[in-house]
């Protein structure tokens, strides 16, 4: 997705959709009147108003009302989806006056190691407050001894959760109801920075001491190849989080990791660069290309590397004539990621040629 220019503009997560549907449906359900909006409180205490896409009354007791999601100017997958929430009047009971569950298009816990056990529906505790909360605020206005059943849905919710890494982490059958303030921050790190560590958790809960760390869809696919018995737990795509996703697995305890990427952000790794998009691509250049004179003595060679486009156009002549340049930009990014697990993970690195085969291993440096 194309950045915006200018101020970029806030939007609210699938919990805080969930919230605004379950009051607008409960409001319904207690006034006989459907609302065209209704106002929340996000978890920061601040407040906003979520048009009402549909709402309808299903049975005397029971009404189904949704929102579109609106994601802001966030690269959101969930972004303009449909999310509902169907609510029941009912007799109370032992287990509370609401419950909240899912329903078509909502995810279930398959795996252990996230914050939702295995078995239930994947509505983590900021979308359920958030839920409560607003369910609550019209109660306490209204008396009524009735008990509430809370079913959030997704009509695409399956569909779009094959975009997301819910799979890997054990989500199947729909999206995450997600959300730990109900306010999309554009272009945010958290969310995805959150996607790695959740990943590792599962993993860890799997019982595995080893990760695969990845930075996109294409580097897996490669690194799956060459690992075909390892778990699809054990891989994790860290996008740009270098610092982020080494400091994570030190934490969880792993005791070793394999950096399976493509030369370009290798290089950014290799100069000790935290968030790998952050870096400028003239700076890296003129280090890969004083690298190479260093090994080559070749000024014609490191002039070409220095005004390459980006350090995948450098990449062809180095494998070509210059590979101790290559292998030591996979020792150096190696070097760099034991130092942002603070010397708690053994790290090899491999280099991807940009057609699957491995140009660099320093498994003979594991260390």
């Amino acid at each position: 997705m194309k950045k915006p220019t200018g101020k970029l503009r806030s939007g609210f997560t699938t919990g805080a959709a969930a919230a605004a549907a379950a009051k607008a449906a409960l409001q319904l359900l207690l006034t006989g009147q459907a609302p065209t909006r209704v106002e929340i409180t996000f978890l920061t205490g601040e407040t906003t108003t979520i048009a009402v896409h549909h709402c309808r009354l299903v049975e005397s007791n029971k009404a189904r009302c949704t929102v579109i999601k609106d994601a802001g100017d966030d690269p959101d997958i969930t972004h303009g989806a449909e999310i509902g929430a169907e609510v029941t009047l009912e007799k109370r009971s032992d287990r509370g006056p609401i419950r909240i569950t899912g329903g078509t298009g909502v995810g279930v816990v398959t795996k252990p190691g996230l914050e939702i056990p295995p078995g239930r529906a994947a509505i983590t505790s900021g979308p359920v407050t958030m839920i409560t909360n607003s369910v609550n605020a019209l109660l306490d206005a209204r008396s009524t001894d009735a008990g509430i059943h809370i079913e959030v849905f997704v009509p695409e919710g399956e569909r779009l959760a094959q975009k997301t890494l819910n799979a890997r982490l054990g989500i199947i059958g729909g999206l995450s109801i997600l959300g730990t303030t109900g306010i999309v921050r554009p272009m945010s790190h958290e969310a995805y920075a959150a996607t790695i560590e959740k990943s590792m958790d599962v993993a860890r809960a799997a019982g595995l001491a080893h990760l695969v760390l990845t930075t996109g869809r294409r580097s897996e696919r490669f690194a799956q190849k060459r690992w075909p018995t390892l778990p699809d737990e054990a891989f994790i795509q860290i996008g740009d989080f270098f610092q982020t996703a080494m400091a994570a697995a030190a934490k969880r305890g792993f005791s070793s990791a394999t950096l399976a990427v493509f030369f370009g952000k290798a290089v950014k790794m290799a100069q000790n660069i935290p968030h790998t998009h952050a870096a400028k691509s003239e700076l890296t250049l003129e280090t890969l290309a004083r690298w190479t004179f260093e090994h080559t003595g070749n000024p014609a060679l490191a002039r070409r590397i220095a005004a390459a486009n980006t350090a995948r156009h450098a990449f062809d002549p180095l494998k070509e004539s210059a590979l101790p340049v290559i292998a030591q930009v996979a020792g150096e990014a190696r070097r760099c990621a034991v130092g942002f697990s603070e010397n708690q993970v053994r790290v090899r690195c491999v280099i991807f040629d940009y057609d699957g085969t491995a140009a660099v291993d320093t498994q003979a440096d594991w260390g």
